[in-house]
C-alpha cells in the first residue's frame, strides 16, 4: 500500500471550508457562524435534550403504571399461593360439596337452579348479573372444588344478564359417599 502526502478527504473539506470562511467579510462570517450555531443548537435539542425531557415528563405516569402492575401481580401471586395450599388439602366429601354448591346457588336468587346428575352439576341461569355469576364461580371453585367444564351462555344486551346453562364437575362429585 502506497502512502500519499495528500491530506484525507475530511481534512481537505475542512481546509476548503476554512479558506472559504476566511474569504468572507467579517459581517458575512459572523452571519454564517450564527447560522451554524443555530443549526447546531437545533440538532442538539432534537437529538439529545427533547428525548430526555420527554422521558422525564412521562416517568411519573409510567412509574404509577408499573406500581399498579406490580400490585396486581402480587395479588395474583397471593391467590395462586392460596389455591396451591388449598389444592394440597383433601377434596371435600360429596355431601359437603353439594351443600357448598347449593349455598352458592341460593345466593344467586330465583334466577338460578342447580341440578346434580352423577359427577356433574348443571346450573340453569335466567338474567343473572355478571358479578353474581363470577362470585358463584369463585365460591364453587374454592368451597366445592368444582370447575366449569361446559357452558352455553348468552348475554342480554338490554339488561346485561346471563341466560343459559353452566356445567361444573370435579373430584368431589365423582366420589360416591
Amino acid at each position: 500500500m502506497a502512502t500519499s502526502d495528500t491530506p484525507s478527504t475530511p481534512r481537505r473539506g475542512l481546509a476548503a471550508a476554512s479558506a472559504w470562511l476566511a474569504g468572507l467579510s467579517p459581517r458575512e462570517r459572523r452571519g454564517v457562524l450564527l447560522a451554524a450555531a443555530a443549526l447546531g443548537m437545533g440538532l442538539l435539542w432534537w437529538l439529545a435534550i427533547a428525548p430526555a425531557w420527554q422521558t422525564l415528563r412521562s416517568a411519573p405516569a409510567r412509574h404509577a403504571s408499573a406500581d399498579a402492575q406490580l400490585a396486581r401481580m402480587q395479588q395474583l401471586a397471593q391467590q395462586a399461593s392460596a389455591l396451591r395450599a388449598q389444592s394440597s388439602a383433601a377434596a371435600p366429601a360429596r355431601d359437603e360439596a353439594l351443600r357448598s354448591l347449593e349455598a352458592a346457588t341460593a345466593a344467586l336468587g330465583g334466577g338460578a337452579q342447580i341440578n346434580v346428575v352423577g359427577d356433574r352439576a348443571t346450573l340453569a341461569l335466567r338474567q343473572t348479573a355478571p358479578a353474581a355469576l363470577a362470585q358463584w364461580l369463585q365460591q364453587v371453585r374454592n368451597n366445592a372444588r368444582l370447575l366449569p367444564v361446559e357452558s352455553q351462555l348468552t348475554r342480554d344486551a338490554a339488561t346485561g344478564g346471563w341466560t343459559g346453562t353452566l356445567v361444573v364437575a370435579g373430584p368431589p362429585l365423582a366420589s360416591a359417599n
